[in-house]
């Protein structure tokens, strides 16, 4: 098991149940794997929060797919609030990290749940028979992505904090 460092400025850390809230209400995010060559290779994603895991959709085959079968670590960064004040020479941001391992999931019924969560994040008003029609349509050709969770930061800047 790996063990994480403390965050050095513990004072703009997030308490987990408010990184938790800004996972579940995040649209997207990077992900960070190990690339061709042991390079670094960060891609956005839509992405849905779920039970300590993040489900991420994703083409058969890729970049993506070849790093995620040669090396299940990770991390995923989603930005929450970016707010530039110039005259300060700075931005008060809202961001959260999540580490873990990433599987590409086999499992059917897992695979429908995990495109039903997506499914509702993105459309949370759409009729269950679209999203089912939706789904029936995609799944032959997608590849479910689960990330499991494994240590998450959340960090705010120092002027949110008061």
């Amino acid at each position: 098991m790996t063990t994480f460092r403390p965050m050095r400025r513990h004072r703009q850390q997030l308490a987990d149940d408010e990184s938790l809230a800004i996972l579940s209400r995040a649209t997207s995010g990077v992900l960070a794997i190990i690339g061709d060559g042991g390079y670094p290779y960060a891609v956005p994603l839509s992405f849905v929060y779920h039970d300590n895991h993040l489900y991420f959709h994703s083409a058969r085959e890729g970049h993506k797919i070849d790093a995620v079968r040669q090396d299940e670590r990770c991390s995923f960064c989603v930005i929450d609030r970016d707010d530039v004040h110039p005259a300060e020479f700075t931005t008060y941001f809202r961001s959260v990290i999540a580490f873990g391992r990433i599987h590409i999931v086999e499992d059917d019924g897992e695979r429908m749940e995990a495109l039903r969560l997506l499914g509702r994040h993105y459309a949370p008003c759409g009729h269950e028979l679209d999203l089912q029609h939706e789904i029936d349509k995609g799944m032959p050709r997608v590849t479910l992505l689960r990330m499991d969770i494994e240590h998450m930061t959340g960090k705010q800047a120092i002027e949110l904090t008061h």
